[in-house]
């Protein structure tokens, strides 16, 4: 599949808000981490909204590459690149997004590699058997 802008944009806020969602409750829930704590929530959405910039990004690398198209790997890459990117712009840089409290890289790291895995997991099987036509739509499933 090549994906297209529109297709990474709805692909991207479909499986974190629902599969990342899913799993960031569990940490937000108390069964793993701080149940008196919202930021892996907001993580979450930060990740998302950085994401969309990220993926007009990726939209422009893939146009260099001979087949046009984003395999596997390049998805492992851009997560762990993301992943960075929220480390270095929270915990190094010291920024404070609103309305992070308790940052613990620790947790962070954990979490993000729950999130990613499972929506990574999601993206290769269930959006294949959910939305048949999604992959030859360029990722579009609306």
């Amino acid at each position: 599949m090549t994906p297209t802008l529109l297709g990474r944009w709805q692909t991207r806020i479909l499986l974190m808000e629902t599969v990342g969602l899913v799993i960031t409750l569990l940490f937000c829930g108390g069964a793993f981490g701080n149940p008196e704590s919202s930021d892996y929530f907001w993580l979450l959405q930060y990740i998302v909204i950085f994401g969309l910039g990220w993926d007009y990004l990726y939209i422009q690398i893939q146009t260099f590459r001979w087949d046009q198209d984003w395999p596997a790997a390049l998805q492992w890459l851009a997560a762990l690149w993301e992943g960075i990117f929220i480390i270095l712009l929270v915990g190094i840089a010291d920024i404070k997004l609103p309305p992070l409290e308790g940052w613990n890289l620790g947790w962070f790291i954990v979490h993000y590699s729950f999130v990613w895995v499972g929506v990574f997991v999601a993206s290769q099987s269930l959006m294949r058997l959910i939305f048949p036509r999604w992959r030859f739509r360029g990722g579009q499933w609306l």
